[in-house]
């Protein structure tokens, strides 16, 4: 990757008309998301639809004002376009399934807009917050890809610089992203394509088991991005979850169906997420000393470096806890002392999701918010709001600490201020909160929720699926989940130990093999495919994969 281009010393960064289109951008996300998701079941790449909407708006306001929009400027709109949409994609999805919950007479909760916005300001402001200590370590000492952000970063540049700049690098972006938007458009507008191709030639149940490979070419960049080790540790957790156990779960009465949500809650979601936490914290236990620097190196500074000072971290933090605390008790019946276990339950599943985001491009905030869930069935046993609430906010906390990452990986491409990223992504969090807040409820007025035609993502079936699994009690669900889980932890464990020595880089990553594990295999199928490419391409021409395999 080109180093990124070092910035004129008096260059103006945070401007008025850069906040002002992040706010509309930020709305704009924060309003489509929960649409996109809810129909289709997942949402664009934020990063860079955000990062071309800002492009467009301040390239209009620099014609009619005759000043040029700076790639700085549109790097802060693309941060709280990233935050506002990420947020609320995610809340949308357990809205819906708390309505799932209530059709089916589960629990009686009905929030009205002002609790939506109560409930989501302060759970995303607060993931936000604790996620910036954290950039030093897996952006600088680790410098993990990120590839949303990657792809944001460079897309950004190019689209700064003037064509005759720009030359080849233009051309392989305009190629990527023309090719991509008319595959979705044949497949999602005119519906001449299917959503994937099955492998039925494998299993007859290909299909039932989301077993096959997406027709686009998202996933293929995204392989491309995350590297060759990375793509084929996802495609091995592929093999084992998708090809190699589900005839012999099902023959073993472990599971009852040969279907993708009924394995997943059963069984495989367990050894997956087994895989994610002991890589991901193994990994910062490894590096106690980088990660003990970072924290230190933020305090340090007091506000004199680039990121938020860490007196304002704390404060912030601080004040949306205990906001975020009455909001639950007064407005959800949610205790106060598990408002404090989830947040610092959080933290850690913020840990694991950020690594396994920045190696894979794929943040496993569904899985984990599962395995807080599990968690909630322990602590209060047959209680279904507390799992429904309890695991929402923990995962809505642990979701924007992870976009978050993305956002400064586009940032170090670009040259931005951290501090700068910051401010944005924290005004994107209300911006977005306030735009689900007034849509959800129209949309589930307008469309309904579940049923044909209704707002409902396979997501949601599934959280709602498992909290009324839970409802009989933690064990409803079969021992041998918890064997395997314990299996995968002690495989992870040693894994990531095996890392630091010289026959590491032939061994899988066990946070990209759970995340093999978890995502359906048409979107890890394409990425293997990705990553060979990339792979071939650098041995046979490096320095043409170098200039042009970002864009």
């Amino acid at each position: 990757m080109p180093s990124p281009p070092t910035p004129p010393p008096a260059r103006r960064e945070l401007t008025a008309r850069a906040v002002a289109v992040a706010v509309l951008v930020a709305a704009l996300m924060g309003a489509a998301e929960p649409l996109i998701v809810l129909k289709i079941g997942y949402g664009p790449n934020l990063s860079v639809v955000s990062a071309f909407l800002g492009f467009v708006v301040l390239g209009a306001l620099g014609w009619l004002t005759g000043a040029r929009g700076s790639r700085w400027e549109n790097n802060l709109v693309q941060t709280a376009g990233t935050s506002a949409g990420a947020g609320v994609g995610f809340m949308a999805v357990l809205l819906a399934a708390i309505d799932l919950l209530d059709a089916r007479g589960l629990l009686s909760i009905h929030l009205t807009p002002l609790q939506i916005f109560a409930w989501l300001a302060p759970a995303g402001i607060l993931g936000v917050l604790l996620a910036v200590p954290l950039r030093r370590h897996f952006l600088d000492e680790e410098d993990l890809p990120f590839a949303d952000g990657t792809a944001a970063g460079q897309t950004l540049c190019i689209l700064d610089e003037r064509p005759e700049q720009a030359g080849p690098r233009l051309a392989a972006l305009g190629l990527g992203g023309l090719t991509s938007a008319a595959l979705a458009f044949l497949r999602e507008g005119l519906r001449w394509l299917p959503g994937a191709i099955p492998f039925t030639a494998l299993t007859p149940h290909a299909a039932a088991l989301r077993l096959g490979v997406e027709v686009g070419v998202l996933s293929v960049g995204a392989g491309m991005l995350v590297g060759l080790r990375v793509a084929l540790s996802m495609g091995l957790g592929m093999l084992l979850a998708w090809v190699v156990a589900p005839a012999p779960l099902v023959a073993h009465g472990i599971a009852t169906e040969l279907s993708f949500n009924g394995l997943l809650q059963r069984f495989t979601m367990w050894p997956a997420t087994g895989l994610m936490v002991a890589g991901g914290l193994t990994a910062l236990a490894v590096n106690w000393r980088a990660v003990t620097r970072s924290f230190a190196g933020l305090a340090d500074r007091g506000g004199a470096g680039d990121d938020l000072p860490m007196r304002w971290v704390i404060a912030g933090s601080v004040a949306a806890a205990t906001t975020l605390a009455l909001v639950q008790w007064r407005s959800l019946g949610f205790p106060i002392w598990l408002t404090l276990v989830s947040i610092a339950l959080s933290f850690l599943l913020m840990l694991v999701g950020i690594r396994v985001l920045g190696e894979t491009n794929w943040a496993p905030i569904s899985a984990m918010a599962n395995v807080m869930q599990a968690v909630f069935a322990v602590l209060v046993p047959g209680h279904v709001p507390v799992n429904m609430i309890g695991s929402g906010m923990s995962g809505t906390i642990a979701g924007n600490g992870e976009h978050l990452m993305q956002d400064y990986r586009a940032g170090k491409v670009v040259g931005s201020s951290n501090r700068n990223l910051t401010l944005l992504q924290l005004l994107g969090v209300p911006v977005g909160a306030l735009a689900l807040a007034v849509v959800y409820p129209a949309a589930r007025a307008r469309f309904g929720v579940g049923g044909e035609g209704g707002l409902t993502s396979p997501i949601s079936v599934k959280w709602a699926g498992f909290a009324e699994l839970l409802s009989n009690g933690f064990g409803a669900l079969p021992r041998s989940a918890f064997v395997a889980l314990v299996l995968a932890l002690v495989v992870g464990v040693a894994l990531t130990l095996a890392e630091a020595t010289r026959a590491g880089r032939w061994l899988p990553s066990p946070t990209a093999v759970g995340i093999g594990m978890l995502i359906p295999a048409w979107a890890v199928a394409p990425r293997v495919v990705g990553g060979a490419v990339t792979a071939l391409w650098r041995r046979l021409h490096g320095p043409s994969e170098q200039a042009l395999g970002t864009p």
